[in-house]
């Protein structure tokens, strides 16, 4: 049976994989994804729902994927959205629920400032990451890159037929394969990193409480000296 790895939640780098581990939050880094392919190139089974994140992060799981000597296998679930679309460009096989989604766009970033010169910079950094976008697009739909490019311009969103139509994805999941359907990501947190939250909140007031009797204490050794 192949093994079933996650791809869930924001698209992360490596550094930031353990602040979202510690709150409980679902994320993808490149590194957790390099973690968890099997030794021996065994089969794998990606389970997707994200809306995006760091494009670099995807080209990075893209290349990882492509590299994989493994038969690879996306199924997406809730979305396939920026980032995350492009990282299962490099499976096998992509797989989506028919009430799941796909999106793609082109490049973004979040705030820029500085001179003309500075904007250029910026500008031209976002042609290249489209170009990149494009080229695993290209490669997995057959499409010349102007339709691609326009599809991406227009902020494309897609039904689990028309990702199959359009040939991001091979085929739609029937009921048989799918055990769940996962929702797309609404921004709450889970109960379970609320109660995380505050089962350490209590912790971290007895530690506190503690750390100031040591004070206390010490202070009043030092005045017995």
């Amino acid at each position: 049976m192949p093994k079933r790895i996650k791809l869930r939640g924001p698209l992360i780098s490596n550094n930031q994989q353990e602040a979202y581990d510690w709150f409980g939050m679902e994320a993808v880094s490149a590194k957790s994804i390099s973690n968890a392919l099997p030794d021996d190139g065994s089969d794998i089974v990606l389970e997707v729902n994200s809306n995006g994140g760091l494009v670099t992060v995807g080209s990075d799981i893209y290349t990882m994927l492509k590299q994989y000597p493994g038969n690879v296998t996306a199924e997406v679930t809730g979305m396939a959205a920026s980032a995350a679309s492009v990282a299962i460009m490099a499976a096998d096989t992509v797989v989506i629920s028919p009430t799941a989604q796909m999106m793609i766009h082109k490049a973004l970033l979040g705030y820029v400032s500085g001179n003309s010169d500075d904007l250029d910079k910026a500008s031209n950094a976002l042609k290249a990451s489209d170009q990149g976008i494009v080229n695993a697009y290209v490669a997995k739909t057959g499409k010349s890159e102007d339709e691609v490019m326009e599809l991406m311009r227009n902020e494309t969103y897609m039904s689990a037929q028309k990702a199959v139509e359009l040939g991001f994805a091979d085929e739609i999941m029937t009921f048989d394969e799918l055990d769940a359907v996962a929702s797309i990501e609404n921004g709450m947190l889970p109960q379970a990193v609320i109660d995380d939250f505050f089962a350490n909140r209590s912790k971290r007031k007895s530690e506190i409480k503690a750390m100031l009797r040591e004070i206390e204490k010490e202070e009043i050794l030092q005045g017995l000296d």
